[in-house]
């Protein structure tokens, strides 16, 4: 079964977790940057952050680790998720469990810069429902 990537924007996509023999697919299919949203040791059997990490620097792929946990989620990771999805070359990949928080921060990440409505509806277009945020969406300008 291969990758389940699931397109944001022409920039970003999210992706349930990926194993590291994904990341020459990921390569293949154009992009540029990794960003890995899970924490080790969540699961069983889960793939290390390491061994996706080593596979990303053979194929020359970027890759970024910033593990978050819903619970646990902070302005601060918010901030950071939105650095990396400025200066990082693009497209990005981002990837966690199922890709719900990797949407979540690139929703919460975009605030302000992309419409409320338009970052709801590409999560819904690729499979998420980030509606709930849609308070955290609005800058009052």
């Amino acid at each position: 079964m291969g990758m389940n990537i699931r397109p944001l924007t022409k920039d970003f996509a999210a992706s349930p977790q990926i194993k590291p023999g994904d990341v020459k697919s990921a390569v293949e299919q154009g992009y540029k940057t990794i960003i890995n949203n899970r924490p080790d040791g969540e699961a069983w059997g889960q793939p290390k952050n390491a061994d996706i990490e080593a596979e990303a620097n053979a194929h020359g792929i970027d890759y970024i680790f910033l593990p978050i946990n819903l619970r646990n989620l902070s302005p601060a990771h918010v901030e950071e998720m939105a650095r990396w999805h400025e200066r990082a070359e693009k497209p990005i990949l981002a990837f966690c469990n199922t890709g719900t928080r990797s949407t979540i921060l690139w929703a919460l990440s975009q605030a302000g810069k992309i419409p409320a409505d338009e970052i709801i509806q590409a999560a819904a277009n690729a499979g998420y429902d980030v509606q709930n945020l849609r308070s955290h969406l609005v800058i009052d300008s």
